[in-house]
């Protein structure tokens, strides 16, 4: 059940090349109180990447000791790199209110649903598998042995869809993101979450004799 203290975390995980970091930058655009929860990783830096912006680049002593003195939300091994989310400053950030968007794998919002952490988790799926086959192809950052296991890994991901809170199909980026913008405020107004604020509210009314 969604709690009344703090912000909200929101989880959004895709099988690789589905668009998922596009549609997290652009909800991150579009709505306001809402934080990019940047991830470690030991993946070399990509052409027009920066460390703190798309990830905390890393190497692999640092994960290793991060690992090792439980500094992980949750982390997992993709296709020979890791990737993590810092526990201290998710923690850090959700107690001043702030709602908090990660964008992880599926292994790593798995640790998080199974944490037991208040959460809300969106799975997006491309349109069809010959659309995420030539998306990943454009995108050129994998040779085709890398290319072919991640194609493999997506159908295995795709199957546990109902796994998460909601589905968003990246068919069309723009009505992809409007969903997406639509969840996370549909998600703020639930009563649980706006019920500091109810209060304040009724605060405000007279007292009946």
């Amino acid at each position: 059940m969604p709690t009344t203290g703090g912000g909200t975390l929101f989880v959004i995980s895709a099988p690789s090349g589905t668009g998922k970091s596009t549609l997290a930058r652009r909800l991150m655009e579009s709505v306001p109180g809402i934080a990019f929860s940047v991830s470690f990783t030991t993946r070399p830096r990509r052409a027009g990447e920066e460390s703190g912006r798309e990830y905390h680049f890393v190497d692999d002593d640092r994960f290793d000791a991060m690992v090792a003195a439980g500094g992980f939300l949750e982390w997992a091994p993709v296709f020979g790199r890791r990737y993590g989310t810092g526990r201290e400053a998710t923690d850090a950030r959700l107690a001043t209110g702030i709602d908090l968007l990660l964008d992880i794998d599926v292994q790593g919002a798995a640790q998080v649903r199974a944490s037991g952490r208040d959460s809300v988790s969106i799975f997006i799926l491309p349109p069809d598998y010959a659309t995420l086959e030539s998306r990943l192809r454009g995108r050129g950052s994998e040779d085709p042995a890398d290319l072919a296991a991640r194609l493999l890994e997506a159908r295995r991901e795709a199957m546990g869809y109902d796994l998460f809170d909601y589905v968003v199909v990246n068919a069309d980026l723009e009505a992809a993101s409007q969903e997406l913008v639509a969840i996370v405020r549909a998600e703020r107004a639930r009563v649980s979450r706006r019920k500091g604020r109810v209060m304040e509210i009724l605060d405000t009314f007279p007292a009946q004799d």
